[in-house]
């Protein structure tokens, strides 16, 4: 959608031009005047569209040219999911959570966040943006009531990521809020953050970032006024306590929030080492002709440059690009002067520049798996093999990792999860051994980690093929609508049983029994080098899903987190 608005005010300034004679570019060189159009599409943030839509405007009444052509800027304010959710289509590819696509091809993109991109880059390569730098810079902030804060030690001291955690995952009056980090790039900001601190205290208290994630989970929003309106409404403490207690936030959400004198105002509490910022990016689309390439680059310049633009953000809560607070931005208590841009030292949280695609694909991962509702039967390979020492893990057994991989995410799921635990059995004609049914986790969360605790490999190979089957019919049996129907094998992927199934005869009778509208993932998760993957990967191709294989050891948890985050919602 184009503003019609700014096509009658461009409209007269041609006309003007053309009666005046005179043209007037960014460079400020008089000449001839421009003739021809050459025309820029601006996909913006909302936050800052106002102000470039203001900056562009300014521009095209000056009379803008490239080469004596006139250049015209029409500037959407677009959600950056939205965006990216449009581009990465584009290229065929998926990112999780990404937005809509209800919105144009810009020339040029204007995110709130350079994490956006950094996604775009992962899961589509070949996409080739050009990227021109910030044009604005917001730091991620942990907003509190300021009474709430004030039992922290604010404003005499900022609290540190330990406080924080302790506050989430221990405190029973404590509302967390988030909006969904899939959509929100703050929220992904303080994700990231808050999870890499959870990561490194999980070494002193196990836990931390299950509690975290499932703290983070009970209050998620969809969008960031959703998130805003669940903040007290008086300074009570009913209030107090039916309000939310902490959300990850930019400093600009901080700002106009204040400005509008709510009740309760919000502290913003700046971490060390600081999380990713909001730092709006000025990224060139591909494909683009020379004039529109040289009219984005001057637009930059002017966006980028001291004088009304910059006071314009200011108003609006921004600080300039490197950090430093511009003449009319009224920073909230206790704000430093400058925020620095640069990586962090201390490898406790993210900083701006470890925030690669990866570090936020593994984020994301933890996320979905834990807030995505599912209908889960979990099978356990029991074969010997499993007894199999793993040296590089103190010897310890592939059953055990595989084992604490699962308590560990069992930990994770909320209680609206159903699940169920089967075992493949060894031994002479293979089978399975049914240890619990599936169930809701209110119910069935004690009775599944007891068993998880009493599985033991079995004598000779399982029959792992034939289970798969019967677990792929009894979870088909049971499909529930709205939620993620799976099978997920845990296995060392090494032989079949005797009286086994052959691979032939399993991806047949899946063929025949799978129902389009009514799908069953099966998810392998593969522990170790030894994993035979083909075979594997044929059985997902049929019922879709994926094989994911832990060759290290240490990484069994990160992937048994990114095999669960695959699960896509099933149709309602």
């Amino acid at each position: 959608m184009r503003f019609r608005a700014a096509t009658a005010a461009l409209t007269t300034v041609a006309v003007v031009a053309v009666v005046a004679g005179v043209r007037l570019g960014i460079s400020g060189l008089s000449g001839a005047e421009c003739s021809g159009e050459v025309r820029l599409a601006v996909a913006a943030a909302p936050d800052v569209a106002p102000a470039v839509r203001a900056e562009a405007e300014a521009w095209t009444s000056e009379k803008a040219e490239v080469d004596g052509v006139c250049v015209r800027i029409d500037v959407e304010a677009a959600d950056p999911a939205d965006v990216t959710a449009l581009l990465s289509t584009k290229q065929r590819a998926a990112l999780t959570g990404a937005g809509r696509t209800g919105v144009n091809v810009p020339d040029v993109w204007i995110s709130d966040s350079g994490t956006w991109l950094q996604r775009l880059r992962s899961a589509a390569p070949s996409l080739a943006f050009t990227e021109e730098g910030s044009i604005a810079l917001s730091p991620v902030v942990i907003a509190m009531p300021e009474p709430t804060a004030e039992k922290l030690g604010w404003p005499r001291r900022q609290p540190a990521y330990a406080d924080l955690l302790n506050l989430i995952t221990t405190s029973t009056t404590t509302r967390t809020g988030t909006v969904d980090p899939a959509r929100d790039a703050a929220a992904l900001s303080g994700l990231l953050a808050l999870g890499a601190a959870a990561n490194a205290a999980d070494q002193r208290r196990p836990g931390t970032t299950n509690g975290l994630l499932r703290a983070l989970a009970t209050d998620t929003s969809v969008l960031r006024d959703d998130l805003m309106a669940q903040l007290p409404q008086a300074d009570d403490a009913a209030s107090l306590a039916a309000g939310l207690s902490l959300a990850a936030m930019s400093e600009s959400d901080v700002v106009r929030f204040n400005d509008s004198r709510p009740p309760v105002p919000l502290a913003a509490l700046y971490l060390e080492p600081s999380p990713v910022p909001l730092d709006h990016p000025f990224a060139v689309m591909p494909e683009l002709s020379t004039d529109q390439a040289e009219a984005a680059h001057q637009f930059y310049g002017r966006l980028t440059a001291d004088g009304d633009f910059r006071g314009r953000l200011a108003q609006a809560g921004f600080r300039a690009p490197d950090g430093s607070s511009p003449a009319g931005f009224d920073a909230p208590e206790g704000a430093p002067d400058r925020i620095e841009t640069g990586a962090a030292e201390d490898s406790g949280t993210a900083a701006a520049s470890e925030a690669d695609g990866a570090t936020i694909d593994r984020a994301l991962a933890g996320w979905s798996a834990v807030v995505a509702p599912a209908r889960i039967l979990a099978i356990v390979d029991a074969s010997d093999s499993m007894r199999t020492p793993v040296p590089e893990a103190r010897n310890a057994t592939r059953m055990g990792l595989t084992l604490a991989a699962a308590r560990g995410g069992l930990g994770l799921f909320s209680d609206d999860w159903s699940v169920g635990l089967w075992a493949s059995a060894g031994g002479p004609g293979g089978g399975r051994r049914e240890l619990v049914g599936i169930r809701a986790l209110t119910s069935n969360r004690g009775a599944v980690a007891a068993a998880l605790g009493g599985i033991e490999p079995a004598g000779g190979e399982a029959g792992l093929y034939r289970t798969i089957l019967d677990g792929y019919r009894a979870v088909q049996n049971g499909w529930q609508a709205g939620r993620v129907n799976s099978v997920l094998v845990l296995t060392d992927g090494v032989g079949i049983g005797a009286g086994d199934l052959a691979l032939r005869d399993l991806l047949g009778q899946l063929e025949e029994v799978k129902v389009p509208d009514r799908p069953v993932q099966v998810i392998v998760l593969g522990i170790g080098g030894a994993v035979d993957r083909p075979p594997l990967e044929q059985i997902t191709e049929v019922t879709g899903g994926g094989v994911f294989v832990a060759e290290d050891p240490a990484q069994i948890g990160a992937v048994f987190l990114d095999a669960l985050s695959l699960r896509t919602t099933a149709p309602r």
